[in-house]
């Protein structure tokens, strides 16, 4: 085999030393190709035991998209492996159209991914210069420049995983070469040499200079971006602890405790709290809004910061990651009682216990619907007099952005219950016969607060 592919096969055969299963991102152009071809020679001649699956995800915003499709499709026929296509919908009404293709690959990978498969995916050297180069436009500190890291630990829907980048420290001048080794086909995207978007002007025109004044450029930015990940992970060692004792078990962040911090170990914390919530990491200006506008908002204010999908709210004297969802308040849903009813907006499931708690079962002639936003005065069990629907949520300790999610479950159009927080009085059982519970399965943030 020729140098420049003998290095590279053997650099990705060991960055993926143990992995049994592996799925690849493979769009068509040279880094994944390479990366591809390279597992593809790794089964063949080294480890013919180790699964490979490549994932092409079709975003619709080229008119070339059926053909790079076509063409993933006959080399994966070619090596053996097999192939899947994901067709995604791109919704760029949030953030540009670059970041919002990028979530929707990544969904997409999220989705096809099985148990015990790891991602691996073909970033490389010149990449994580670019993603450094942005990140200083964007003025990040230690946390964004470190750019992007060899060995992620990644969420995908059939549980936890690893995203691996076996090419991070290959020049692309080296994946052009093994191409041409190879004699290897593949797709050009016309959109890369759109220099309006910012990864592309800095490929075009920047990086090309700086790399002709400086050879070594880029193998330079990323040790800078290797050690700017060091020092955010010896911070990471040093404030777990005192994170630790900052945040409620529900995943609060004190407001309090924040308050006997310096600014900059304030910085540091929130970054690392909304880190472990698996948000972007926010610029400084935002971490300004997040303490000025939000935990120090006079106190009968429901403030809130926006990032991406979701806010930054305050409750009880902590700060909360709640993900936004459209509103449900006036929408009713039948459920086909008894079977399992899937919330809408990501809310989780509800499920029949049946003999194991007080609420009424519903007469044949009553229909169980679900519905959302609770309003008017009522009573409820354990209460000597009616109350708003404010008071009672005040009283049960729902938050704020809870109080419109907490299913309502109404038998014809007589309340019941709100689950998990009350029963009304004809909703409760009577001592002679056997209740049922209403059990509430929770997803993701979801799980904070009831």
């Amino acid at each position: 085999m020729i140098q420049h592919s003998q290095v590279i096969v053997e650099r990705v055969l060991n960055k993926i030393n143990g992995i049994q299963k592996i799925l690849v991102g493979f769009s068509g152009g040279i880094d994944s190709t390479v990366l591809l071809h390279a597992l593809y020679l790794i089964r063949q001649q080294q480890l013919p035991s180790l699964e490979i699956r490549a994932i092409h995800v079709h975003h619709g915003l080229n008119s070339k998209a059926n053909e790079w499709e076509q063409h993933c499709t006959q080399l994966c026929l070619q090596w053996d492996i097999p192939f899947i296509c994901r067709h995604v919908v791109v919704d760029s009404s949030q953030k540009g159209i670059e970041a919002a293709a990028r979530d929707a690959r990544y969904q997409a990978y999220r989705e096809e991914l099985q148990g015990g498969e790891v991602l691996v995916t073909a970033q490389h050297l010149d990449d994580q210069a670019e993603t450094f180069m942005l990140a200083l436009k964007r003025g990040s500190g230690p946390a964004g420049l470190s750019s992007m890291p060899e060995l992620l630990a990644f969420t995908a829907c059939s549980g936890s995983t690893w995203l691996l980048r076996p090419l991070l420290t290959t020049p692309r001048i080296a994946l052009e070469a093994y191409m041409q080794e190879q004699k290897l086909s593949w797709v050009e995207d016309d959109s890369n040499q759109d220099d309006r978007y910012d990864r592309n002007f800095l490929r075009l025109n920047i990086m090309p200079i700086l790399v002709e004044r400086w050879p070594h450029f880029s193998s330079a930015v990323a040790r800078s971006a290797a050690l700017c990940a060091e020092q955010e992970s010896l911070l990471d060692e040093l404030l777990k602890d005192t994170l630790e004792n900052m945040m409620d078990y529900r995943g609060g962040l004190f407001i309090d405790d924040l308050k006997t911090c310096s600014s900059s170990k304030r910085n540091a914390l929130i970054r690392r709290w909304v880190g472990l919530h698996q948000l972007p990491m926010p610029p400084f200006n935002q971490l300004e809004r997040i303490w000025q506008e939000v935990a120090l908002a006079r106190q009968d204010a429901d403030p809130i910061c926006q990032l991406g999908q979701f806010e930054i709210r305050r409750y009880q004297g902590a700060l909360w990651v709640v993900k936004r969802i459209n509103s449900l308040v006036n929408q009713q849903f039948e459920w086909n009682f008894p079977d399992v009813f899937e919330l809408p907006g990501s809310l989780g499931i509800l499920q029949i216990m049946e003999g194991e708690g007080q609420i009424r079962p519903p007469k044949p002639d009553e229909i169980v619907t679900i519905r959302f936003g609770l309003q008017g005065t009522l009573n409820i069990v354990g209460r000597h007099r009616s109350r708003s629907s404010k008071k009672i949520w005040q009283e049960l300790g729902v938050a704020p952005w809870m109080r419109e999610r907490v299913p309502l479950i109404y038998y014809n159009d007589q309340l019941i219950t709100a689950v998990g927080c009350f029963i009304t009085p004809e909703g409760l059982v009577d001592e002679a016969s056997l209740g049922i519970a209403i059990d509430w399965q929770k997803e993701g943030e979801f799980k904070m607060l009831n």
